[in-house]
């Protein structure tokens, strides 16, 4: 399984905050890869960073081999990256084929919809994330679960490699944080390789086959599951000294 991102030395800074601390690591081609840590740890600049939306002080971020550290957000998503938003974006008065079909305009998005039709590689997406009964509906009287799928739907539209998905369990109650956990296992068994931040421990812990530990923007820990959740380190940044999880 090669390396399909590798990020080197990254580090971001915002006045006299460094939110990003000299991170390093690395996203295998197919992994789901889960990155956590408690609010503020710098997991969504992290993101910001690698998708162009925020220029990194110093470090280094290559994708499938190309350097892609001072590339826009747009050049970005046509090299194969694309990702949600932890607040969740829409055209909210657009139909949800619509808000598809705009992604699908990319110019990896129509290498697909050229062969099958906009409307038809839309649809598809739309069935892939369990929203085509709702494709002629506005993103406005969205439930927010369903407009969680409707970003990962977005970000499907674009034909990614590596899909970044941003605390896609926020706001979901835990019968949507499970419906949204089989998407992910579902997406990613279909080729698509994930990196997905979250700091709702339970859903996330129990999806992904490793995991980042971070905190005060620096990387504290790499590896399966449950030794991250043992490292003393790790459950002080979430819970204090002497703290354990459930």
């Amino acid at each position: 399984m090669g390396i399909i991102l590798e990020v080197k030395n990254l580090t971001k800074k915002f006045g006299g905050l460094t939110a990003v601390n000299d991170f390093s690591f690395e996203v295998r081609r197919g992994e789901l890869l889960g990155l956590i840590g408690p609010n503020g740890a710098g997991k969504t600049t992290l993101f910001n960073v690698i998708t162009g939306f925020e220029k990194p002080n110093s470090g280094t971020i290559r994708f499938d081999g190309i350097d892609i550290t001072k590339k826009s957000p747009y050049e970005i998503v046509n090299f194969g990256i694309s990702r949600t938003f932890q607040l969740v974006r829409a055209f909210r008065f657009l139909s949800c084929l619509d808000n598809v079909k705009v992604a699908c305009l990319s110019p990896r998005g129509q290498q697909v919809a050229k062969k099958v039709g906009i409307d038809e590689y839309a649809s598809i997406i739309l069935s892939e994330v369990g929203l085509i009964d709702k494709a002629r509906i506005p993103p406005i009287i969205l439930p927010h679960g369903d407009l969680r799928r409707l970003g990962i739907a977005k970000a499907l539209g674009s034909n990614p490699q590596l899909l970044l998905l941003d605390e896609p369990f926020s706001g979901l109650t835990h019968e949507e944080q499970l419906g949204i956990n089989k998407l992910i296992k579902q997406l990613n068994d279909n080729g698509v390789t994930i990196f997905i931040s979250g700091h709702i421990l339970r859903e996330l812990m129990a999806l992904v086959p490793r995991v980042i530990a971070m905190h005060q923007g620096k990387l504290i820990d790499d590896g399966p599951p449950e030794e991250v959740a043992n490292n003393k380190i790790v459950l002080e940044a979430y819970l204090g000294k002497g703290g354990k999880f459930a």
